[in-house]
């Protein structure tokens, strides 16, 4: 956890889109986002806030060409297992679906990570009916060479209310220290 905004650069991508670490003002853009997103749990605005003051060193933000946030990954190093990211969410607004953001997001993210910290292996949950983030995960751990492995976490009942799916835990590594 951290308080101090991360000094790391912003990487081009094609269409004018750039992705670098989280600013604390990001937190009601990425909500936004997440609300836009129709597939994520939504946490309240505040949460968001938080996250870019207090994880901003394990989130990226995708802007577009005048600045304004249009993805996001947000994330934290596990306290009982430091080498591993956990990815809490990815999103990314519909007018940039399909472009490669996603990935570009969290080829970003894990590299700082790995920079800054070390990493050894990437974790998040999907549930079964969110085909895409299968698919971004998997082509993650391929594009860097790595395992997956999957097992559920977190059992549908484990949830308060009907209706939420399980959560299946995807394991990514190991990974190259550099995550190239």
């Amino acid at each position: 956890m951290t308080t101090a905004q991360s000094t790391a650069p912003t990487t081009p991508l094609t269409g004018g889109v750039s992705v670098g670490p989280a600013e604390r003002e990001d937190g009601a853009d990425l909500w936004r986002i997440a609300r836009g997103s129709g597939e994520l749990d939504l946490n309240s605005p505040y949460s968001y806030l938080l996250w870019c003051r207090d994880f901003a060193d394990t989130t990226a933000v995708a802007r577009d060409a005048s600045g304004r946030p249009v993805g996001f990954v947000t994330g934290y190093l596990r306290p009982d297992a430091p080498g591993t990211l956990f990815v809490w969410q990815v999103a990314v607004e519909d007018s940039h679906r399909g472009s490669g953001v996603a990935g570009a997001l969290l080829d970003a993210l894990s590299a700082r990570v790995a920079a800054e910290h070390g990493l050894d292996r990437v974790e998040a949950t999907v549930t079964p009916g969110n085909l895409a983030s299968d698919r971004m995960f998997r082509s993650y751990a391929r594009r860097h060479d790595a395992e997956v492995t999957r097992e559920v976490l977190f059992p549908a009942s484990s949830f308060p209310t009907a209706g939420h799916e399980a959560e299946v835990l995807y394991r990514i590594g190991p990974l190259d220290s550099a995550v190239r």
